[in-house]
């Protein structure tokens, strides 16, 4: 009986054990499945299938806001390098207007049977440029000349160069003439001179007044603008030719031992006479740009009557310069005519001088009737 018990008592505390076990056994499978399974709330609302990806704002990849070429409306556009020989060329100097201002008497300088000498000032560019003016006695119209001197140092140039004989004969001879003081060169105001063209700025514009002011009440009442000649020497001649070269102004032009139209060839002589100190910078330019600003390259362009004057003998300005230009301008059917002067320098003396003179004085008178008819 006892034994009985013993064996009842072990069972009953065998299913004890298994009902705890049990208990124990449903809390761990249960117990994940209510932690980890999202409720419909939390459920994230998915995304149209259009909508962008937002990038990550630290990516360095995906947002190269540092990088120069990710943003090229902040790269300046390149801009076409400036050409340094504007308004130097043929070509500009053919298509500006030139004139403006007036002509204006400063004073009296002196007078005779033949004329009334006057100091005068025009305008161009912005500067005031001074020389002379002879007036002949009577009253006119009278025809116009502009003479142009030759390179004298400006510490040494006065108003009354050696070229006012030139002047003063032309004044006999019944012109108005004028006899310009260049930019650099006293009285006149000082401005750029690269390749000495602002001297034929200044001439045209020069040329261009005395046109629209001739013949009004003023200094140029007695003026004749119908026929205006230009006669250079020297370093005026150059100037004469590049005026020539540009407009069909002047009625006729006289190139008296001039420079040459070939500005390689005129600076290596004004070098060579300068023992350095002045040309180089023109002759540091390219051959492309020499030769668009000089003349030499454009005489096709001539229309004006011309009359070439050299001496022999001159050591300073190359009689051959003078011997190519005219070669140059029969061949090309221009009118001109070429006098040589056999023993002389770069100035002429004596009776060459006197001859020269006359040339020119007939030479004028000659263009005159032609452009009378």
């Amino acid at each position: 009986m006892d034994g009985q018990k013993t064996r009842l008592s072990k069972f009953a505390a065998f299913l004890v054990c298994l009902l705890l076990c049990g208990c124990n056994a449903q809390s761990t499978t249960i117990a994940p499945t209510a932690t980890f399974t999202p409720s419909p709330a939390n459920t994230p609302t998915p995304q149209p299938t259009n909508s962008p990806t937002p990038e990550p704002t630290n990516s360095p990849t995906l947002q190269p806001t540092h990088t120069p070429t990710a943003q090229p409306t902040n790269t300046p556009t390149p801009t076409a390098t400036p050409d340094p020989y504007a308004g130097l060329t043929i070509a500009d100097l053919a298509e500006r207007s030139y004139g403006g201002g007036e002509i204006e008497m400063v004073e009296t300088m002196g007078s005779n049977e033949s004329f009334t000498r006057y100091l005068i000032t025009y305008p161009s560019e912005g500067l005031t440029l001074y020389g002379f003016m002879d007036v002949p006695t009577g009253d006119g119209p009278f025809p116009v000349a502009i003479v142009m001197h030759g390179y004298i140092a400006p510490d040494q140039y006065t108003t009354l160069a050696y070229t006012t004989r030139y002047a003063d004969a032309l004044a006999r001879a019944g012109y108005l003439v004028f006899h310009p003081n260049y930019r650099n060169w006293p009285l006149s105001d000082s401005g750029p001179e690269l390749f000495r063209v602002s001297h034929a700025v200044d001439a045209l514009n020069l040329i261009a007044i005395v046109r629209a002011q001739a013949g009004q009440p003023g200094p140029l009442e007695q003026a004749d603008a119908s026929f205006i000649g230009m006669m250079g020497h020297s370093m005026g001649g150059g100037i004469t030719l590049r005026t020539i070269t540009v407009g069909a102004d002047l009625q006729a032009a006289v190139l008296y031992g001039a420079m040459s139209g070939d500005e390689k060839q005129n600076f290596e002589k004004i070098r060579e006479w300068s023992g350095g100190a002045r040309g180089q910078e023109e002759l540091d330019t390219s051959t492309e740009d020499l030769a668009r600003i000089s003349p030499i390259f454009y005489l096709d362009r001539i229309d004006t009557p011309v009359s070439i004057h050299h001496g022999e003998n001159d050591g300073t300005v190359p009689l051959q310069w003078s011997l190519d230009l005219c070669n140059d301008l029969q061949t090309l059917g221009k009118t001109v005519e070429c006098f040589t002067y056999p023993g002389q320098p770069h100035t002429l003396q004596g009776d060459s001088d006197q001859l020269f003179i006359q040339r020119m004085i007939d030479f004028f008178g000659r263009q005159r009737l032609t452009a009378d008819r």
